[in-house]
């Protein structure tokens, strides 16, 4: 594996996976003395273009967001029941953290680093202003990897 193949070591974002996020942002805000930042759903399949394990992926998750300091957010998640890598793993290992993100230039190029070096990519799809990737890392890692790209 190359030296660094995601050509950043900056974590932007921790995603946490939750069962309720309206109770989980109550308590995080509570315990981070912020104000509660709502949540917004991500998009249909029609505009995510999403994909799970190479096929089709029209799962939906809410998400809320809390600046932490510096560029590090901290992502609360609460996927529906269609398949999806927080789906999957809101199943098999409970409420906690998802993923470390980090913000990428060339995703096509990051992804087929990361691939080459054990690291699968897992779920990709589309967002207003870029795209996601999740790289199943946990082997290694104990967590997954999220790259996002943002247009400029």
């Amino acid at each position: 594996m190359e030296k660094n193949p995601m050509g950043t070591n900056i974590v932007t974002q921790v995603g946490i996976l939750v069962n309720d996020i309206e109770k989980s942002i109550k308590e995080f805000a509570a315990i981070l003395g912020m104000d509660e930042p709502g949540y917004i759903t991500t998009g249909p399949i029609e505009e995510t273009q999403g994909e799970f394990r190479g096929k089709p992926c029209d799962a939906r998750a809410k998400l809320a967001f809390f600046n932490v300091g510096g560029n590090l957010t901290l992502e609360l998640i609460e996927p529906d029941e269609k398949p999806s890598t927080w789906r999957e793993d809101l199943d098999k290992y409970g409420e906690g953290v998802h993923h470390l993100a980090f913000v990428v230039n060339g995703m096509k190029q990051v992804v087929s680093r990361l691939e080459a070096s054990g690291i699968p990519l897992i779920q990709k799809g589309e967002y207003q202003g870029g795209r996601y990737a999740y790289m199943d890392s946990r082997k290694t890692l104990k967590t997954l990897i999220e790259l996002l790209e943002n247009d400029n």
